[in-house]
C-alpha cells in the first residue's frame, strides 16, 4: 500500500491548519481535543477542489464499491482524487501512476466510510456551534474573514453547505478516533526510561546531550605507587566536599587539574557521542545532579557531576502559560451552543465588572480545578491540545477568550501571566512522555482501523476510472 497517498488522505485538520492558502484549496482548522496526552491520530483530510473539478465530474456515475451497504460512487471517488493530487504535486518526489492512485484513494475512503458509520451507530453528534469554530478557525488561519471565506470557496465551486459537512464529517471522525483509540494508550516511566536509554545507546547517540561537571586529578605516566595513592587521596577528598553538598565550582577551581577546573569544571551541553565511553558509562544511570567517582583512567582520577542531561529536540527553555478555565461539559441536556451561550454571558459579566472570573470558576465549572477559581497552574507547550493552545497563544495577560470546544466540554479561558521558564527534569520527562505516547497512539489507530475493517462487509464492484 502507497503509505504516502494514504498519509495524504488522513492528514488532520490541524496539520493542514499550517499550510498556506494557494490555488488549490483552503487549508482547513485544527481537531478537537484538550491535553497533548490525548492527542489523537488525524482525521481525513478536507481541502478544496481544484477549480476544473466540476468539468471533470460530467460523465455518467457508477458504484465502486459498498461498504457495509453503502455506496461508494466513481465521482466521489475522483472528487477526493481531484482534492489529493495538487497535495502530492506539493510535496514533490515521483507521483503515483493514476491507476494506483486511484487504488489507494478507494481503500482511504473505505475506512472512513467504515469509521463514519461507526460513529453514526454509537450515537456521536457535532454540535453547529462546534462546525461554526471550525470554520472560524480555518478562515482565521488563512488570514480571512468567515465572509471572504465562503465568497473563495463559492468562486471554486463548492457551496458553503458542502464545505460544513465536510468539516462535520472531519469532527466527528476525531471524536471517534479519541474515544475509541486514546483509552487504548498508556505510558508508564519505564517506557520513558527505555526510550531515554534507547537515544543514548542506539544508532543516534547524539540525541542525547549531557552537561557534566569534571574534576581531573591527573597521575604522571611513570607514577610510583605512593604518587598514585596520593592522587587517588586527593580526588577522593574532592568527591567527599562535593557530596557533603560544597559547590562543585568551587572544588573544581582548587583541586582540578582540567583545563575547565579554572572555570568551574563544566564540560557543558554536549552529544553524548562527544564524551568518552568511560564518561558515558559511569553517568548512565544517574540523575541530574548525581556525583560519580573517583573512577580511574590512564590519564589519573576523574569525578563527575551530571549538570543537565536532554533528549535533543526536548527545549530547555520555554514560553509558559499561566492560565485558569471554567469548562461546561456537554451533555444531551446542555447542547454545546447553549454551554457556549452561557460562557459568552459569563465573559460578559467578568468584562462589565459585574462578576469575577474565580468565583464564577468555583460556581459554575465542571472542572477539578474548579476549587482554584479555574487555575490551571503554569504549563509548558504541549500540555494542552492545539486548539486550546492556539486560543491562549492569541490572548494577552487578562485577556479572555471567546468559548472555545474541545473533547471535553466548551471552555472560557484567561491568560494571567506568560514567562520564559527552564523545564526541570520532570518537565523534561514529560516532554518525552508526550513523545512515547504519540508513537504508540499512531501504533494503536493503525490496529484499530485495521480491526474495524476485518468487521466491515465490503464488496468491490466496477473499477474506477
Amino acid at each position: 500500500m502507497n503509505h504516502r497517498v494514504i498519509a495524504l488522505g488522513l492528514a488532520c485538520l490541524a496539520s493542514l491548519a499550517s499550510q498556506s492558502v494557494s490555488a488549490q484549496g483552503i487549508r482547513p482548522a485544527a481537531g478537537s481535543g484538550l491535553t497533548r496526552s490525548l492527542s489523537m491520530p488525524p482525521a481525513p483530510a478536507f481541502s478544496l477542489p481544484a477549480p476544473t473539478e466540476s468539468a471533470t465530474l460530467r460523465q455518467a456515475d457508477f458504484i465502486v464499491a459498498v461498504v457495509n451497504s453503502e455506496p461508494i460512487t466513481n465521482n466521489e471517488l475522483r472528487a477526493r482524487i481531484v482534492r489529493i493530487e495538487p497535495q502530492l504535486a506539493r510535496q514533490g518526489g515521483a507521483a503515483p501512476s493514476r491507476e494506483v492512485l486511484a487504488r489507494e484513494v478507494l481503500e482511504s475512503l473505505i475506512n472512513e466510510r467504515t469509521q463514519l458509520q461507526l460513529a453514526r451507530d454509537a450515537g456521536l453528534r457535532v454540535d453547529d456551534f462546534a462546525v461554526s469554530q471550525a470554520e472560524e478557525g480555518v478562515a482565521r488561519q488563512n488570514s480571512l474573514s468567515v465572509a471572504a471565506l465562503h465568497r473563495r470557496l463559492e468562486s471554486e465551486g463548492f457551496t458553503v453547505e458542502r464545505f460544513r459537512a465536510e468539516l462535520r464529517s472531519q469532527l466527528l471522525l476525531q471524536k471517534l478516533r479519541e474515544r475509541e483509540v486514546q483509552s487504548r494508550v498508556r505510558v508508564n516511566d519505564l517506557e520513558v526510561d527505555q526510550f531515554l536509554r534507547e537515544q543514548q545507546s542506539g544508532s543516534d547517540p547524539a540525541r542525547l546531550e549531557i552537561n557534566l561537571g569534571h574534576v581531573l586529578v591527573l597521575v604522571p605516566e611513570n607514577a610510583t605507587p605512593a604518587q598514585v595513592a596520593e592522587r587517588q587521596a586527593r580526588a577522593q577528598r574532592a568527591a567527599d566536599r562535593v557530596r557533603a553538598g560544597e559547590d562543585f565550582a568551587v572544588v573544581a577551581r582548587e583541586l582540578s587539574d582540567a583545563a575547565e577546573g579554572a572555570s568551574g569544571g563544566l564540560l557543558g551541553l554536549r552529544p553524548a557521542d562527544r564524551y568518552p565511553e568511560l564518561f558515558l558509562r559511569a553517568t548512565a544511570q544517574l540523575p541530574i545532579g548525581g556525583v560519580v567517582g573517583p573512577i580511574r583512567s590512564e590519564a589519573g582520577f576523574h569525578l563527575l557531576k551530571v549538570v543537565d542531561k536532554v533528549v535533543a529536540g526536548v527545549p530547555t527553555v520555554v514560553t509558559q502559560n499561566h492560565a485558569r478555565h471554567i469548562l461546561l461539559r456537554t451533555s444531551p441536556q446542555l447542547s454545546e451552543s447553549a454551554a457556549a451561550a452561557r460562557l459568552a454571558d459569563y465573559r460578559r459579566r467578568v468584562l462589565t465588572g459585574s462578576a469575577d472570573f474565580a468565583s464564577l470558576a468555583r460556581d459554575y465549572s465542571q472542572d477539578g480545578s474548579a476549587k482554584q477559581g479555574g487555575d490551571l497552574g503554569w504549563a509548558s507547550p504541549g500540555r494542552y491540545v492545539p486548539e486550546f493552545e492556539e486560543a491562549l497563544g492569541r490572548l494577552q495577560p487578562g485577556d479572555i477568550s471567546e468559548p472555545l470546544v474541545s473533547r471535553f466540554g466548551v471552555h472560557l479561558i484567561q491568560l494571567l501571566e506568560r514567562r520564559e521558564a527552564r523545564l526541570s527534569q520532570r518537565e523534561q520527562r514529560d516532554m518525552v512522555r508526550d513523545t512515547v505516547r504519540e508513537k504508540k497512539l499512531e501504533q494503536a489507530y493503525v490496529t484499530w482501523v485495521q480491526e474495524l475493517r476485518g468487521r466491515a462487509y465490503i464488496e468491490y464492484r466496477e473499477a474506477p476510472q
